[in-house]
C-alpha cells in the first residue's frame, strides 16, 4: 500500500496547505486531496514541486507499507544465467 505523509511533514514544517500551494502553484483542492490521503495518483512533478518547496526527500513523503495480503498472484522466477 502506498501512502503520501503530506500532512505528516507539513506538520513538521509548521507549513500550511495554503503556503505550500503559493509555494508550488499546485491546486488547492490536488493538496487537499494528497493531505487527506485521499488522492488516487499524484504526478512526478507536483512531488518534485513539494520536495523542492519543503526541502525533503520522496522517501519522507510516500511511503510503502506491505499490503495485509498478497495482490501478486504469481511472480515469475529469475532466469538462470546463459553459459
Amino acid at each position: 500500500m502506498i501512502e503520501i505523509e503530506l500532512s505528516t511533514m507539513l506538520g513538521k514544517r509548521m507549513w500550511t496547505q495554503a503556503r505550500l500551494h503559493r509555494a508550488t502553484g499546485i491546486r488547492k483542492a490536488t493538496i487537499n486531496e494528497l493531505y487527506q490521503g485521499m488522492a488516487e495518483k499524484v504526478s512526478l512533478e507536483q512531488l518534485d514541486l513539494i520536495c523542492e518547496a519543503l526541502n525533503c526527500e520522496v522517501e519522507e513523503i510516500v511511503v510503502r507499507t506491505p499490503n495485509p495480503s498478497r495482490l501478486v498472484a504469481f511472480v515469475y522466477p529469475e532466469k538462470e544465467p546463459t553459459k
